[in-house]
């Protein structure tokens, strides 16, 4: 820790950190992983690789009395050729589980995708920059730094106008989620509004969010991330992808269910286990995959390109991994009265659709993520909920 010009310096350590599971010392700082080392030496492509990196429920935790803090950064900012770029991540502050500021980072690296089916892509270095928040309130308080859950980030360092102490433990449970771009954030505006995130805060947990972009397939090396996880409780949302990259038959579906779930049983033998099934797809309920990205009407979107015809012979789509899923959890809960199914369609369903479309064919736009978070607190925090106060 160090004093300049008025600010106290703080290297950022592993134990302000919070909703990674590694992290890797590079020549600017600490980059925060989602997935541990040998989990990320399987990884087979560098869609999962980019999904993982980007922090999605990853923050800073700490109590101070400063009024001033700023966060130096590296950001690594993901574009598509011929198209505009986004806007720069928000880094959202929160005081004693308040949102109460937010920032931006401009410049740092720029990972430019020359080809959406292959996500080909050119790296173009930069500068690290500040997420600046001002004016807060005085007096002792708990702060949360929640860095941008689709901006891969290496920090730096904190800087603050008072001393930096280890945040107090709230004693609450850690819920641990897996799932796709939905879970990830895709679209949301900011870190503490994708569903997960919302949903952590309505049942009042601690989250730890694997939503890995176009990457929620099964993997064993996810699943073994996740066994060897503390967690109080632990849900999983299957099918999407599954679907979208037409990565296997039915056959081999079933299987691969059952073997991640035992593995995750292998570490939580008893936690309250949620397999939770795909909202409502339209492009995907009864056409099976690949997706391809469509373009027409000049903004990137979705479209199934499989045959339907081929769901007897074993092609998979929504509405075929939903009843399999539901046949699975029911044949298993025989045996594991803590295993439970949710239909995602309760989450965003054909209701929801109607008023909140899916923008891009496959994601919902920011009012969709409250919506689902809202159904899922209502389902599964909720009074009679799996993960209702008491159980875990």
């Amino acid at each position: 820790m160090s004093t300049q010009h008025g600010m106290i310096t703080t290297p950022v350590t592993t134990d302000l950190l919070r909703g990674h599971l590694d992290v890797e010392t590079t020549p600017h700082g600490l980059l925060p992983h989602r997935l541990p080392a040998r989990a990320r030496r399987q990884i087979p492509d560098d869609q999962t690789a980019t999904a993982e990196a980007q922090p999605s429920g990853v923050r800073l935790v700490f109590r101070t009395r400063a009024t001033t803090i700023s966060l130096d950064t590296l950001p690594t900012k993901r574009v598509y050729r011929g198209f505009p770029p986004p806007p720069d991540g928000v880094y959202d502050l929160l005081v004693d589980g308040r949102l109460t500021a937010q920032a931006t980072v401009p410049g740092g690296r720029v990972r430019t995708i020359t080809d959406m089916t292959t996500q080909a892509y050119e790296l173009s270095e930069g500068e690290p920059g500040t997420a600046c928040f001002t004016g807060l309130p005085a007096g002792e308080k708990d702060i949360e730094i929640w860095l941008p859950h689709t901006e891969i980030t290496e920090v730096i360092a904190l800087r603050t106008d008072a001393p930096v102490e280890k945040a107090r433990d709230h004693g609450r449970k850690v819920w641990l989620h897996h799932g796709s771009s939905i879970s990830h954030g895709s679209n949301a505006t900011h870190p503490t509004a994708t569903w997960p995130a919302l949903a952590a805060a309505r049942g009042q947990v601690e989250l730890i969010n694997l939503g890995f972009s176009g990457s929620a397939l099964l993997d064993p090396f996810t699943a073994r991330a996740m066994r060897d996880t503390p967690a109080d409780l632990i849900s999983v949302k299957i099918g999407i992808n599954v679907v979208n990259a037409d990565a296997m038959r039915l056959r081999a579906f079933g299987p691969a269910v059952h073997g991640f779930l035992d593995t995750l049983r292998e570490g939580h033998p008893t936690t309250p286990l949620l397999v939770v099934s795909a909202i409502l797809c339209p492009v995907q309920e009864d056409t099976p995959g690949p997706l391809m990205p469509d373009f027409e009407g000049g903004t990137p979107g979705f479209r199934a390109t499989g045959d339907p015809a081929e769901r007897p012979l074993g092609r998979l789509t929504l509405t075929v991994i939903r009843a399999e899923l539901a046949r699975i959890v029911a044949l298993r809960a025989t045996d594991d009265p803590n295993l439970h199914y949710l239909d995602g369609r309760d989450l965003y369903g054909e209701q929801d659709h109607t008023e909140l479309p899916l923008p891009d064919a496959v994601h919902p736009d920011p009012a969709g993520h409250r919506r689902i978070a809202e159904n899922f607190g209502q389902l599964v925090f909720g009074d009679g909920g799996p993960f209702a106060a008491g159980k875990g």
